[in-house]
């Protein structure tokens, strides 16, 4: 039995048994990386921006609330359709109120590039209290090289942000972390800037905002010896039809579900696939998962597919190195599959989970402990010895979706009643995910 109640401020789900066996087809909402990149852009092209399969989350809805107040006319959001009236690169508009990113912090990093380059505007910024609480000094250092004037608590680490628009200048930036946003952000800066802005990260960071500024007529070169992209300033966009591909990092919950779960075979349809993304599938084949991709085929400069998976036995490996920053997102859900593989996993070079919407590392380790994982964790990352049955527990997802949704999962082969705590942090990512649930629990 699976059940959501909803109380005052928060709200619980309920896992009241093992399920017996998962069946059905899965349609996953929209890839939210590609969801609030076809936003931004549409919003800063010229001309209308139709967007097909937006994800309907509180994430790419944020996005949508601040470039509105800042001038660009996008429709009530929904699945089908979006269109968005863009009010080109350097036409921002001041807002009237401070621009509120809520629990994103891709919201915020990416639109930072945007804000610095609008030269003789003035922004302020802000989030909830989750997203006050991490790093911007990784984007913030960066633009403030290119000459952007940008002020915030901590000595400019956190939010609230004022940004005072300048006209900003190229620079090659050394990323010393492979991460999609720091790159993103720069790339948006010198998309406004004279010139060209190369980003070099340590290894490849997902690739959406490279695709995209293209498709959106952006001039960009790209050496994949070195991971680094550059891109041409002063070149305007248009606007274009996007057709938003399903999240894998979604996708990744039900992957784990079906191979996991005795007697379960589950098909998940319009899948992402882009290469940069696709280290959950690496790492489940390297763990001996039963996974078959099918119907491959590319939309909108996006490879997708559909994927069938099956139960397996799970054997333990070890994640490290360059597929990190491919499976990033995915690491909270590869630690409950961990829990039923055969031997010790081990996961390294994770630090980055420390600042996501929580401390995932820390997390991870306290709650599927609470459930009788045999869990250490480690400095960057965790250490996990699977064949401990798991037991029903009342756990906490920390307002942390991809935490609420991996112990949802647990839940699901674990003996007993699991209560998951302020369960409403799923809505940020996936909000249909506990219906799906329902949909093919057996």
């Amino acid at each position: 039995m699976i059940n959501l109640t909803h109380n005052q401020n928060s709200s619980q789900l309920v896992i009241s048994h093992q399920a017996q066996s998962l069946q059905g087809n899965i349609t996953i909402p929209g890839d939210k990386s590609i969801s609030h990149r076809a936003l931004m852009l549409g919003a800063i092209a010229s001309g209308e921006t139709i967007i097909k399969g937006l994800l309907l989350g509180e994430d790419p809805r944020s996005t949508a609330k601040c470039f509105q107040a800042m001038g660009a006319k996008i429709s009530e959001l929904n699945s089908e359709e979006v269109r968005v009236i863009g009010v080109g690169e350097k036409g921002l508009q001041e807002p009237f109120d401070v621009l509120d990113a809520g629990n994103s912090g891709t919201t915020m990093r990416l639109m930072l590039g945007l804000l610095a380059a609008q030269s003789g505007k003035f922004f302020s910024v802000t989030g909830d209290d989750s997203l006050k609480t991490r790093p911007m000094s990784r984007v913030i250092k960066p633009l403030q090289e290119m000459g952007a004037i940008i002020y915030g608590r901590n000595n400019h680490q956190n939010a609230p942000l004022a940004v005072v628009g300048q006209n900003l200048k190229p620079i090659h930036y050394h990323s010393p972390i492979a991460s999609a946003q720091v790159k993103s952000c720069i790339l948006l800066a010198g998309l406004m800037s004279e010139g060209k802005t190369t980003v070099t990260e340590p290894a490849l960071s997902r690739d959406h905002s490279e695709r995209m500024l293209h498709a959106f007529g952006g001039k960009l070169e790209i050496d994949q010896d070195t991971n680094s992209v550059t891109i041409e300033g002063g070149t305007p966009l248009q606007g274009q039809t996007v057709i938003v591909p399903g999240d894998i990092s979604s996708a990744a919950f039900w992957l784990v579900a079906g191979a996991i779960t005795p007697d379960s075979e589950l098909t998940i349809t319009n899948v992402g696939i882009n290469p940069t993304r696709t280290g959950i599938l690496e790492a489940l084949e390297m763990m001996g998962a039963d996974i078959t991709i099918i119907n491959e085929r590319e939309t909108a400069g996006e490879p997708v597919a559909d994927l069938q998976v099956k139960t397996s036995q799970l054997k333990a490996c070890t994640l490290s190195g360059a597929i990190i920053p491919r499976l990033i997102d995915e690491i909270p859900i590869l630690a409950v599959a961990a829990c039923f593989a055969e031997g010790t996993t081990i996961i390294k070079d994770a630090e980055e989970l420390r600042v996501k919407e929580s401390d995932r590392l820390a997390v991870m380790a306290l709650e599927l402990g609470k459930m009788g994982a045999k869990i250490t964790e480690l400095p960057d990352g965790l250490e996990i010895t699977g064949g401990n049955p798991l037991r029903g527990a009342e756990v906490d997802s920390y307002t942390d979706h991809r935490i609420a949704m991996s112990l949802a999962i647990a839940a699901l082969n674990a003996k007993g009643n699991t209560t998951i705590n302020r369960a409403e942090a799923i809505s940020i990512s996936y909000p249909t995910f506990v219906d799906t649930l329902k949909e093919i629990f057996n």
